[in-house]
């Protein structure tokens, strides 16, 4: 199955922030595939180093789980980025510049759910 995930929530709420993560790396450790999209707030996840220190309350912060695995996609909305002032040189290198059209993309995957946090 393949996963297709939106996240909003950023670093003002971390649990919220990393429950599409941690979706994300139960479903890829089940042998499944994830594309995720980071919307609004998400993008400053996305940021080097900044998900490592997002701590949420209880479960555990799964950013590098899904950043390093190859069956996982992480999308960052550009006009979200732009939106924040944040500049696409200070991502990590292994998310992509998205947007509307690559999640709609992934969504119309035949064997595609769609998760929204």
């Amino acid at each position: 199955m393949h996963f297709v995930i939106s996240a909003t929530y950023g670093p003002t709420d971390p649990t919220r922030a990393m429950l599409p993560f941690i979706f994300a790396a139960t479903a890829l450790q089940d042998g499944d595939s994830v594309t995720l999209m980071l919307f609004a707030d998400s993008v400053f996840a996305a940021v080097e180093g900044a998900a490592a220190r997002l701590v949420p309350v209880g479960p555990p912060n799964k950013y590098e789980d899904v950043a390093a695995h190859p069956n996982a996609t992480i999308f960052v909305c550009k006009p979200c980025l732009e939106a924040r002032g944040l500049d696409a040189a200070a991502l990590d290198k292994r998310t992509k510049l998205g947007g509307m059209g690559d999640f709609v993309g992934a969504a119309r995957r035949p064997e595609s759910k769609i998760v929204n946090f």
